[in-house]
């Protein structure tokens, strides 16, 4: 019998010690986490919805939290880090890592890591991206795939680096999959530094490359 993809949800959870010596927790996003969701992303900062979204985004309608925590555990999947109070009776949102598989791709998945303003810098991406990069190929996802303006050389020639598939080019965007994994013959310990590097990069260059940015659907006149 095949695993339920919910009851491997409800098991899955990784502790990591950050180097500052603050502990966090790794743990798949769940239908109950909307509220908290929503809090975390009105303390974003404009570039970072941005970067999200690709667009100004005000606000997380109720049509967007569906999408985004109601998830099935194998197309569609999201982990999130957070850290306990003091008190250890409540959590703390730092971070939401997920990928989307592609319908008529599937060993290619949209993927998308946001981490909140005031946790950035302490190496929770970095976390959150072997997580989910791990979680993906155990899925049978063998890339994720992104966007970049056709027009950025130093971009394109950084994906030419990472082993990218360009795919044609259509009017003034590029789209392209990055392997999960770096070459078998690669100096490079960490197995998912393309991926690390790519949204790296991305992160450094607003408006300039969506590291396949996930977009939740509006409801039609729907408000948060």
């Amino acid at each position: 019998m095949d695993p339920d993809p919910r009851a491997e949800q409800q098991a899955f959870r990784e502790d990591h010690v950050l180097a500052d010596g603050t502990r966090i927790a790794l743990r798949f996003l769940r239908p109950d986490d909307a509220e908290e969701l929503r809090r975390g992303f009105a303390r974003l900062s404009s570039r970072s919805r941005y970067q999200r979204f690709l667009a100004g985004v005000p606000e997380l309608t109720d049509a967007m939290l569906r999408y985004l925590t109601e998830l099935d555990g194998e197309n569609h999947v999201a982990i999130v880090a957070t850290s306990e109070s003091l008190d250890l009776k409540t959590e703390h949102g730092l971070g939401v890592a997920r990928f989307v598989r592609l319908k008529d791709a599937p060993d290619v998945a949209e993927a998308a890591v946001t981490v909140a303003d005031d946790a950035q810098g302490k190496g929770i991406g970095k976390i959150l991206v072997r997580a989910l990069g791990a979680l993906a190929l155990a899925k049978g996802i063998h890339s994720f795939r992104g966007v970049l303006l056709a027009d950025n050389l130093g971009m394109r020639r950084l994906l030419e680096d990472l082993g990218a598939r360009v795919h044609p080019e259509d009017g003034q965007t590029l789209v392209f999959d990055v392997p999960l994994q770096a070459p078998a013959e690669s100096q490079e310990k960490d197995p998912f530094y393309p991926l690390r590097r790519l949204l790296r990069a991305a992160a450094e260059s607003l408006g300039m490359i969506s590291p396949a940015a996930v977009r939740a659907p509006e409801a039609d006149g729907e408000g948060g």
